[in-house]
């Protein structure tokens, strides 16, 4: 493992602003209301040659009444636990304040080595005013300004001068990532904590608990992936706050960036219309498909025939695209989880499945022959090649014909079809293009 920084610090105090700039996205949502963040958000850091973790808390709160509140302190607590170096952000404008002390407290009773950052010194004078931070008793304050950059360069020196030594690099970036998606309240945070064994995120019964997207990586069992639990996608008419228009543009931008979506549906309610909406948003992205029924627990009576429909039912409302595993899951009870994820590694797979030429055109030549595309105004179609194009985000596959543009959409689903018969393509899309020879 690399070494991991955890920025720490009361609400408001610009944890999020920092860690945005440290990493040089804009992951952690940045706002002027406290406690905008709540669970831990992760980034990479590079800085003079060295890469390092950093984690983004939320904020630090006693008897406030957010009702999140001891579940953050119990994120802050774990980010300490796991960090290698801890970020102890304030605020120049508010002074030293009963949280500060505290935390200071907490860390020196941690002996975590400890670096202090005063924020929003944004003009030249504001900078006296971090002498009093001397009296939290973690050495000389960084004067800091995480809205422009000042100080940045010197607070990023002494970080990277308290790791311990040789701690080797993990590159991750080839690794699959696997969102998960759904509406508000579907049980996406619940499934990820289910995964990694932890609780990685916080969970409440409140729909839209969650507004950043959250990456994880999972490596158990020979396996090796990021995980990226989403926050709830609702329908632009129930989207009130500007944090939740973030919230979805995130999630929509973490179905982007993924490889295969696992798609949650709550089985107490079925398959609605915006479940809908987040699967064409999918299928726009060409991206792999594992829909998860979760909340299977909280359905009363199930026999096998409800199970028979409840699936042709979902087939039915996705159809044309219909190729795509389904599993039952509670993530409550564990149940069947484990195959999800199994089910997500096999839909990787196969949407990064090559066919060879020789084998595509062994089957399909014979094939077209028997059962060739209708002929159109008297033109007879002629297909007498095919192949699969290399380097494709998904598997995609060109047919030579001679009169291209009279080859109409049944005969590609025909292809299609033919195609998912003979080859394991379950649950990725597949393109089909026709071309002139």
């Amino acid at each position: 493992m690399g070494n991991i920084v955890a920025i720490v610090g009361r609400p408001n105090v610009g944890k999020s602003t920092l860690f945005n700039r440290l990493t040089k996205t804009r992951r952690a949502i940045v706002m002027d209301t406290a406690g905008t963040t709540r669970d831990r958000q992760y980034g990479k850091c590079e800085w003079c040659g060295k890469e390092f973790s950093v984690i983004d808390t939320g904020g630090w709160v006693v008897n406030s009444d957010d009702t999140f509140e001891s579940e953050i302190n119990r994120q802050v607590n774990l980010a300490i636990k796991e960090a290698d170096v801890v970020l102890l952000v304030a605020d120049v404008d508010g002074g030293v304040t009963e949280f500060d002390s505290e935390v200071a407290h907490l860390l020196r009773q941690a002996k975590k080595p400890t670096v202090l950052a005063v924020n929003k010194v944004d003009a030249y004078d504001q900078q006296y005013g971090a002498a009093e931070f001397y009296k939290l008793g973690l050495g000389e304050p960084f004067v800091i300004s995480a809205e422009n950059g000042l100080g940045t360069g010197d607070l990023l020196d002494e970080v990277c001068s308290r790791f311990r030594e040789n701690a080797p690099d993990e590159d991750g970036d080839e690794l699959p990532r696997f969102a998960i998606v759904g509406r508000p309240n579907a049980g996406k945070s619940s499934i990820l904590n289910a995964f990694i064994g932890e609780e990685r995120t916080i969970v409440t019964d409140i729909a839209g608990t969650t507004r950043d997207s959250i990456y994880t990586r999972y490596n158990k069992f020979g396996k090796d992936f990021y995980l990226v639990d989403t926050a709830g996608i609702r329908k632009k008419a129930k989207v009130t706050e500007d944090l939740e228009y973030y919230s979805v543009v995130r999630a929509i931008r973490a179905i982007e960036n993924s490889d295969v979506c696992i798609l949650m549906i709550d089985a107490t309610r079925g398959i609605e219309s915006q479940d809908l909406n987040i699967y064409s948003l999918i299928q726009k992205n060409k991206k792999g498909l594992v829909v998860c029924i979760n909340k299977w627990d909280l359905v009363e009576n199930k026999t096998n025939a409800d199970i028979k429909a409840y699936e042709s039912a979902i087939r039915e409302r996705i159809a044309p695209f219909t190729d795509f595993p389904i599993i039952f899951t509670s993530a409550t009870t564990k149940q069947r989880i484990f195959k999800v994820m199994e089910t997500a590694i096999k839909v990787y797979e196969n949407k990064q499945r090559k066919v060879p030429t020789a084998q595509l055109n062994e089957k399909f030549l014979p094939l077209i022959e028997n059962y060739p595309p209708p002929a159109t105004k008297g033109k007879y179609i002629k297909i007498k090649y095919c192949t699969q194009l290399p380097n494709t985000q998904v598997p995609t596959f060109i047919f030579f014909a001679n009169l291209p543009q009279y080859v109409k959409e049944p005969y590609r689903r025909f292809l299609e079809n033919k195609l998912r018969e003979w080859w394991d393509f379950n649950g990725t899309p597949i393109q089909i293009f026709i071309r002139a020879k």
